[in-house]
Parts: C-alpha cells; sequence; structure tokens
C-alpha cells in the first residue's frame, strides 16, 4: 500500500513555508525521485506517476514552489520581487538535503518537467554530482533574442508598474503561442494533450492555469539564460544520466527541434550518458497523454538502468 504525507519546511525567501508531498511504498525503498513541477501547476498533478513509480518502489517527493500550490498562500504567479529564480532553485535544493538525510545512500533522481526541467537544469548547474540521475521532461531552449527581449520587457513592467503586476498581453507571448498550432482550437489549453479528459481537469483545477507576474516572467527568462551558458554548463557533472522526454508536438521544445537543441548543448558540456526520446504525435503533459502508460513505463525502465 502506497503512503502519501504533506510535509512543510521554510522557504528560502525567509516568508514562506513551502508545502511537499511524499509518496512512500511499501517495503524498503529503492531510491527517490524527486519532481519539479511546471508553470501554474502544482505537485498534486504529478500522482499518477508518482503512484506508479512508487508501486515499483520508489519514494517520491516533490515541492510547491513559490507562487504556486499550496505554497502560494493565495498569491498565485509571484516568486517574489527579485531573485526569484535563485529562491525556487534554494527550496528544490533543501527538500534534496532533506529528503537526502531521511534515505540516506539511496540512488536519488531528478525529474523536472517544463518550467521545472529549466529548474532542474540550474540544479544540474548549481549542485553538480548531488543526484544520480535527472529526466528533463518538456524541456527546450527559446532562441537568445527572444529570452532577452521577453526578459527586458518584463523587467519594464516591473519598473513601471510593479514585481507583481499581471499583464495578459505578456502571457499571452509565449502561452497563446503554443495553443495556436492546434487549431481550430477546443480550449486554450488544447496544447498540454491530445487527451481532453486530461486538458479538462487542469482547466477545472483551482491551482492551475493562473495568468504569471512580470517578475516572474522576468525571473524566468534569466533562468532560461542561466541554464543557455556554455560557462555554466560546463559545471555540471558529466556523468550524471540524462533522460530527455518530450512529445514532438510540443510546441515548448519546438516540436522537437528544441529537445535536440538542449540534448546537443549538454553533449558539447562533455555529458556522454544523454538518451532523447520524443513520442510521436505527443504534446507538452507525456505525463498526462493518451499514452501515459507506455511513457511511464519507459520512465521507470530508464530509471532502473541507470541505478542499478
Amino acid at each position: 500500500m502506497i503512503q502519501t504525507f504533506d510535509l512543510s519546511y521554510p522557504s528560502s525567501d525567509g516568508i514562506h513555508t513551502v508545502h511537499a508531498r511524499e509518496w512512500v511504498p511499501e517495503g524498503t525503498p529503492r531510491g527517490v525521485v524527486q519532481i519539479v513541477h511546471g508553470v501554474a501547476e502544482h505537485i498534486g498533478r504529478y500522482d499518477p506517476v508518482a503512484r506508479f513509480l512508487a508501486a515499483h518502489g520508489y519514494v517520491v517527493c516533490g515541492e510547491d514552489h513559490l507562487g504556486h500550490g499550496l505554497t502560494a498562500g493565495g498569491k498565485f504567479g509571484y516568486f517574489g520581487p527579485r531573485n526569484g529564480w535563485d529562491l525556487v532553485a534554494r527550496d528544490v535544493r533543501r527538500l534534496r538535503e532533506r529528503e537526502g538525510e531521511k534515505y540516506a545512500n539511496l540512488p536519488y533522481v531528478l525529474l523536472g518537467h517544463s518550467m521545472g526541467s529549466f529548474l532542474a537544469r540550474t540544479y544540474l548547474i548549481r549542485w553538480p554530482g548531488t543526484v544520480d540521475a535527472a529526466v528533463l521532461s518538456g524541456t527546450g531552449q527559446e532562441s537568445a533574442a527572444a529570452v532577452a527581449s521577453g526578459k527586458a520587457l518584463a523587467g519594464t513592467l516591473c519598473k513601471l508598474r510593479g514585481p507583481d503586476h499581471v499583464s495578459k498581453p505578456l502571457n499571452d507571448l509565449p502561452f497563446g503561442s503554443y495553443n495556436r498550432a492546434f487549431k481550430p482550437n477546443r480550449t486554450t489549453s488544447d496544447w498540454l494533450s491530445r487527451d481532453e479528459g486530461a486538458v479538462d481537469t487542469y482547466l477545472a483545477d483551482s491551482l492551475c492555469g493562473f495568468l504569471i507576474t512580470a517578475a516572474m516572467f522576468r525571473d524566468m527568462m534569466g533562468g532560461l539564460q542561466f541554464i543557455a551558458d556554455r560557462n555554466n554548463l560546463a559545471q555540471m557533472d558529466k556523468d550524471t544520466p540524462v533522460y530527455f522526454l518530450s512529445g514532438d508536438h510540443d510546441p515548448v521544445g519546438s516540436m522537437g527541434r528544441g529537445v535536440r537543441k538542449v540534448a546537443e548543448l549538454f553533449r558539447r558540456a562533455g555529458c556522454g550518458d544523454i538518451t532523447v526520446k520524443l513520442y510521436p504525435g505527443g504534446r507538452h503533459e507525456m505525463f498526462n497523454e493518451i499514452n501515459r502508460q507506455e511513457v511511464f513505463e519507459d520512465l521507470l525502465a530508464w530509471i532502473e538502468r541507470k541505478l542499478t
């Protein structure tokens, strides 16, 4: 029987209390998988994949980022007035340390999805060698020019309107373009999955789909700049195996091109154990796609190959 526990710990911002969840299998655990969720969602959405991994002997954990889920305190889409990316990355690191103390000597996997994959890539640069394997789901890398212009625009809005200002046109820059690839649209979130039920569940979730603030947009663009820098990439542990999984119709990964681009950045940085899996027809959330069971099983098989 899988048990779930809600945990909490102080955020790196010195203000909030981070909400986290843990899925614990029966018997002696085989390893730990820490999930880092994406933008405008929360860790509870990963219950199906967490239960699947726990059923195969892995402890699974994850936290709600600042401005998300039960950590937000009702103020969604806001990391903080400044240094938000650093604060969230440190909160991810704090959970790694806590779980490492609890499950000492167990192999440890970091799994980041979408914005969470950007945070996981930040983690690999800043704390190299502290995880045994990494999984990057729904990742990508916009052009340097697009990232810089988005950061500059968001920074200007922060100065003119304040860091917690919410601009729909700013949010529409990425998310609106993602959905246009799937016209005619049934909903505003067709880009997430071909499974209409999964999309409707997302839209009905009061903890999902909110607009993000100018400061969070600015900080996320800064994070994308950080993880694209070759000098930063050179800091990663070259022996850490990395699994890239995505749909080949995921607009965040530029329909597969962006995923291959990031994998090549890792290879050029000297990383020697890189696996790329692109699912035909899959959109952004492969853990909520129509072939999710296949995705779960492929993920488990890769983890077991790398940890045993």
